[in-house]
């Protein structure tokens, strides 16, 4: 199989960064076939995915023309069976490997035998589900991050994965506009997922675990001294604090400790029980659409 035969791709998990996969997908001249199974993840979906495209037509990455003729191109489904045709999955369901594993094997029986699947996950290793997807050789982590932003898209092969799939992801991340990140082996967490992550560790320890210090002056911190735009909590809150709840879920069930439920338990009466999710409900770490962390005055400037 060559790049120039993907033609349809399926979207499995239509959250924040399904979305965006699919609309990276669409914009670069592929049939979409973005999938969910609750209603109304679908609905938000559709409202959001436009969304989207106005805000690179916005800021100039994007033309109208381009942008119509994208939201063309991406179809919205609530039944599997549409994946009959696909070419290749793009997988962004819960960072839980058994559904993970149940989702690709329902998949193996609808898709054809040389569609090649792919996982979007951040925290877990392929090798945990690469047998339930029925078809391991075709099969590999391809993450995005940022998607419109950074650009940046890891591949990710498990032992069993074919050197052929790796080439072909990797000149497919480059036909839809992002730098490929090949790993050479199994690494939880990929090359910037893994720094991120122990910056975003050291943080939660510091203002929410051992209450050291406040949320803001943590993201001061690492704004000022980095120099990064935004602060852990501020991307916390971009990234949805229901899925960060669910990292801390998975690597608590992966290493056992009970301290590490605990907290997930904690994380999850103080923000996700309040649907306090982050910049999509309004209110996570900071309240939205106008966060602190945005506002001059936060890092010492004048207010305007």
């Amino acid at each position: 199989m060559k790049v120039a035969d993907i033609r349809r791709v399926l979207i499995v998990g239509t959250g924040t960064m399904g979305q965006k996969i699919a609309l990276q997908c669409a914009r670069f001249g592929y049939d979409v076939v973005a999938y969910d199974a609750f209603p109304k993840s679908l609905e938000n979906a559709k409202a959001k995915i436009p969304a989207f495209a106005d805000d690179l037509v916005k800021k100039g990455k994007m033309t109208p023309e381009t942008a119509a003729s994208a939201l063309s191109r991406i179809r919205y489904t609530s039944s599997l069976e549409d994946a009959a045709e696909v070419d290749l999955v793009s997988e962004s369901v819960l960072e839980d490997p058994d559904l993970k594993g149940k989702v690709f094997a329902q998949l193996n029986a609808i898709c054809k035998p040389e569609a090649v699947f792919t996982t979007n996950t951040s925290t877990l290793l392929p090798s945990m589900y690469a047998e339930a997807t029925g078809r391991p050789a075709r099969f590999a982590a391809l993450h995005f991050l940022g998607v419109f932003d950074h650009n940046l898209a890891d591949i990710m092969p498990h032992p069993g994965t074919s050197p052929e799939i790796v080439e072909l992801l990797v000149a497919f991340a480059r036909r839809i506009g992002q730098v490929p990140l090949v790993l050479k082996k199994e690494y939880r967490g990929y090359v910037s997922n893994a720094i991120w992550g122990a910056m975003n560790s050291a943080a939660i320890n510091i203002a929410l675990v051992d209450k050291i210090a406040s949320v803001q002056d943590v993201d001061r911190a690492v704004m000022i001294h980095l120099g990064m735009a935004m602060g852990p909590f501020g991307l916390n809150d971009q990234i949805g604090l229901d899925t960060i709840w669910h990292v801390m879920q998975s690597n608590a069930k992966i290493s056992g400790d009970p301290g590490a439920q605990a907290f997930a338990d904690e994380f999850k009466r103080d923000y996700i029980d309040k649907g306090w999710l982050g910049a999509k409900s309004g209110r996570g770490f900071y309240t939205y659409p106008d966060p602190e962390y945005l506002r001059p005055e936060f890092l010492g400037g004048e207010p305007e």
